[in-house]
């Protein structure tokens, strides 16, 4: 064997030796490094995805509380129960605010009385039982006129066409004013200070008896164990026409 004949063999032995090599060794890393890398990428995504939903549910969690705070903030406009020491309380509060004295408040309406009353109170509107108010408000033109624009400005229709209330819902049907009598104006000096009488005949609303207020959601987390019937038994009805005041 001629000594070129060696080199070549001794070539060939070196690339087999480092196919070999490469085979046993290198090869298999390779793959191992393939796979680790898809791995990466998957777990890289699912911690995207984890993350994503994280911050979903922050912002779900965020919007539940204000929306739970807007359903009790409506659970005073229309209460569950028909709440009329509140309410008598609220229009006491607006009418001492005015310099205005509550006279008087008929349940059912002045023509009707509390005879007529459970009629009255049993039809609805959007699902609401009504509750039909007589106020009777005693005060100077001035005084009325301050308090009956602060009870419109309770209530008033939003951009979106909702309903934005601060208080108790009422819907007024009427106002009316007429001087009062003579011994109930006794010391009224007339003109701008003449003593007034001015009556509202209103409707407050409660929730139907078959509805709760919250569907049995807290502050912290909606009842049930879907998001969807959380919703149907959290949503208030519709909120029934609004009449506005025109002292």
């Amino acid at each position: 064997m001629t000594g070129r004949d060696r080199l070549v063999l001794i070539a060939v032995v070196a690339l087999a030796l480092l196919g070999a090599g490469w085979i046993a060794v290198v090869s298999p890393e390779r793959k191992q490094a393939a796979k680790l890398q898809t791995e990466v990428t998957t777990a890289a995504s699912a911690l995207a995805s984890a993350e994503s939903q994280l911050a979903n549910a922050k912002a779900a969690h965020a919007r539940y509380s204000a929306e739970y705070a807007s359903i009790v903030r409506l659970g005073k406009a229309v209460p569950p129960g028909r709440e009329v020491p509140s309410l008598v309380y609220e229009l006491a509060q607006a009418s001492d605010k005015k310099h205005v004295d509550l006279a008087s408040i008929v349940y059912g309406g002045g023509a009707t009385g509390a005879a007529g009353s459970s009629a009255a109170a049993t039809a609805g509107v959007a699902g609401f039982t009504q509750m039909p108010f007589t106020f009777v408000f005693n005060g100077t033109y001035n005084d009325l006129y301050n308090l009956f624009k602060a009870l419109d400005s309770t209530t008033a229709r939003t951009a979106s066409g909702g309903v934005d209330v601060n208080g108790r819902l009422l819907t007024i049907q009427s106002v009316k004013l007429a001087p009062l009598t003579a011994s109930s104006a006794a010391g009224s000096k007339g003109g701008a200070n003449e003593m007034l009488s001015g009556t509202i005949s209103a409707t407050a609303y409660v929730l139907p008896a078959s509805q709760s207020l919250t569907g049995g959601a807290s502050a912290g987390a909606p009842a049930g164990a879907t998001a969807a019937s959380t919703s149907s038994a959290a949503s208030p009805p519709t909120a029934p026409a609004l009449a506005r005041v025109v002292p």
